[in-house]
């Protein structure tokens, strides 16, 4: 289908963008990558009155060190993620995920603020960056506030982003040093939604796990942080026991819907299979 009239905006700064948005009023709407919202404005979805192209804002791309932060830049593409020395380096899991987001064409023009910052719960990137206790930099005509991935996600395309507000940045603290990591996802073939997937970082010490931190994707109406899960598994040994009280704590937590992927109680439980997966691979590379 043909997408309904709108006006077209380039500007090429985040003040002139916010500035834009907020006097346009809330059926305007921001374009990073555009492989979420163009889609759902073919299909007459969305339809917004302006678009504000925000892919002219240099200040929006790139990925930096800031001490003991990875900050990335909100139009910064999947590709450059999985290009970029600094993350594989030091947070290797965003590589991981961006990696099994949908296909090259895909990540080539698709956003990591995009995909974190629509509130699509079949997104890839919202339970990672929770798992790794990230914070987006919200800008606004009023200024620019921080808020914890993990406080973002309110329910499906519902996030703490106020009208006229922008994803400038993400921020990621620096995992330690010889942490283990996995981004498990079980997908019906390349390019789909996960039918289920799940998030892990930990940290080992004397043969116990150190910390831990989960997330997982597509089994509720937003992205979940598992935290109970992950404190059940701090200080243990992950064994067998353990792993199983776990893994159904996590499961717990999840509401996925029945639809085309599977009924709701066989995505539960690919959630928890997905977990262990995750779990024991990032085991293995924890050192």
């Amino acid at each position: 289908m043909i997408p309904a009239a709108f006006a077209y905006h380039r500007p090429k700064s985040i003040s002139e963008a916010v500035a834009l948005l907020s006097d346009l009023g809330e059926d305007a709407r921001p374009l990073a990558g555009g492989h979420s919202l163009i889609p759902m404005m073919k299909l007459r979805l969305a339809k917004p009155s302006d678009l504000v192209d925000l892919g002219a804002i240099a200040e929006l791309k790139g990925v930096r060190e800031d001490g003991a932060d990875i900050v990335i830049g909100a139009t910064t593409t999947q590709r450059e993620v999985i290009a970029s020395e600094l993350i594989a380096a030091k947070a290797p899991i965003l590589k991981e995920a961006a990696m099994v987001i949908a296909d090259p064409q895909v990540r080539s023009l698709g956003t990591i603020g995009g995909n974190v910052a629509n509130g699509d719960p079949g997104n890839d990137m919202p339970a990672v960056m929770m798992c790794l206790g990230a914070t987006y930099l919200l800008a606004g005509k009023g200024g620019e506030r921080r808020v914890a991935a993990r406080d973002f996600y309110h329910g499906a395309y519902f996030t703490a982003l106020e009208p006229g507000e922008i994803l400038a940045s993400i921020r990621i603290p620096v995992p330690p040093p010889g942490h283990g990591y996995a981004y498990e996802k079980l997908k019906r073939k390349v390019g789909d939604y996960a039918t289920a997937a799940a998030a892990v970082v930990l940290t080992m010490a004397g043969g116990r796990a150190a910390s831990c931190s989960i997330g997982l994707t597509n089994v509720g109406e937003t992205a979940l942080w598992a935290e109970e899960a992950a404190r059940i598994l701090v200080g243990s040994s992950l064994d067998a026991a353990t792993l199983r009280r776990a893994v159904a704590a996590a499961e717990a937590i999840t509401s996925p819907a029945s639809d085309t992927r599977g009924p709701a109680q066989y995505r539960t439980k690919m959630a928890g299979v997905m977990l262990r997966r995750a779990l024991e691979r990032a085991r293995s590379l924890a050192h």
